[in-house]
């Protein structure tokens, strides 16, 4: 068992101050691949009593994040973009599911699907990430 994206996750996520507000907890992380949750309060809502586009964003970027750095490769995100599809309200559960399309030495690309807890999608979100050379965790 590969315990790298495991050890990554945790050193990240310790020094992430903004997906612990966010509430972020981890169900899967694993090579190229991260699942997390959270739960929508009401101080990230705007004016329409509609979560911020910002949130569904945050957490598909934390998600990118992790998954993208998996690899024990220190990776900075280059481009990205997301899709809202049904607004998301207080007391949503919203699942990020972050799975690698492809990646060469150098770029990655990756998606990012949220749910709510009907299983309805809220947002699509696409990540590009440049993979340096460095290590996160030293093996």
């Amino acid at each position: 068992m590969n315990h790298i994206p495991e050890a990554v996750f945790n050193r990240m996520y310790k020094q992430d101050g903004f997906s612990q507000w966010l509430g972020i907890e981890k169900i899967l992380t694993e090579e190229g691949h991260c699942i997390l949750q959270m739960k929508v309060r009401k101080e990230m809502l705007n004016g329409f009593d509609v979560a911020h586009g910002g949130i569904a964003y945050s957490l598909a970027d934390s998600a990118f994040a992790f998954s993208c750095n998996s690899y024990n490769r220190i990776s900075l995100s280059v481009e990205t973009s997301i899709t809202h599809n049904k607004a998301i309200y207080e007391n949503d559960i919203l699942i990020a599911e972050s799975k690698l399309i492809t990646h060469s030495n150098k770029i990655g690309t990756y998606q990012v699907i949220i749910t709510n807890q009907k299983k309805e999608i809220v947002a699509v979100f696409k990540g590009v990430c440049y993979r340096t050379e460095k290590n996160l965790i030293e093996e």
